[in-house]
């Protein structure tokens, strides 16, 4: 797995972009969102409350391509990924962002470490075998009380299953439901779970937005979110 997006540490907003031009959209419309749902999330969920900033943990983080959304959204933010090759591009372009190489199952944290873990279309790339451990890594390094998210692709979104066929390095992608996300996210210690779909109009603008909101409990969008209290 680092082998391959090793080879992708300078080509992968290239290969992305040419996955999804069939939908008249650029990466960046996407990293926009995820970062939009993410800054909700903190408002929603009061994770600021009793504490002195929010920590998160971006499980899986490659080149770090969603990191210069997230400026404003976190008082700090770390970063870690299998591929040597991509930290070493993201912590050129991100200073602010504390990257760690991860290259076992076990995530180089101490427990309770964090107020939010999060991992951004990941999951696919895990084996099946090793999604509960994933999960249960993610809910060791959040602190009681603190949130686990994770953002993936819907497989039953038809564009979204062309775009990941159409990825180069999605090439042997398993993906997962909401349902199995939930299952998951149960089975790993996380609780009050609750999830949305969203991505389903190619368009930003708040009537969009809102209209995408209504509909978040319908599997139609190209992704969907699973959020949970540790």
């Amino acid at each position: 797995m680092s082998e391959l997006f090793d080879s992708y540490r300078s080509s992968y907003g290239e290969a992305v972009e040419g996955s999804i031009r069939f939908s008249g959209l650029r990466h960046d419309f996407f990293l926009r969102a995820k970062a939009e749902l993410l800054r909700r999330l903190i408002v929603e969920q009061d994770l600021r409350r009793g504490s002195p900033g929010v920590r998160a943990l971006d499980v899986g983080c490659g080149v770090g391509s969603l990191h210069p959304y997230l400026a404003d959204v976190f008082d700090r933010l770390d970063g870690c990924d299998v591929s040597e090759e991509s930290l070493s591009r993201a912590s050129r372009e991100n200073p602010r962002v504390a990257y760690s190489t991860c290259t076992t199952s076990h995530l180089p944290y101490a427990d309770g470490m964090f107020d939010l873990a999060f991992a951004s279309c990941v999951i696919h790339h895990v084996p099946p075998a090793s999604w509960l451990d994933f999960f249960r890594e993610m809910r060791r390094v959040v602190r009681r009380g603190g949130l686990g998210c994770i953002i993936e692709h819907n497989p039953y979104n038809p564009l979204t299953r062309m775009a990941v066929l159409r990825c180069p390095f999605d090439k042997d992608a398993v993906l997962l439901s909401a349902r199995k996300a939930v299952s998951l996210l149960g089975q790993a210690g996380f609780r009050d779970v609750r999830c949305e779909h969203f991505l389903l109009l190619p368009s930003a603008r708040p009537l969009a937005r809102k209209l995408e909101r209504a509909l978040a409990g319908l599997p139609l969008g190209a992704q969907y979110a699973c959020v949970a209290r540790a």
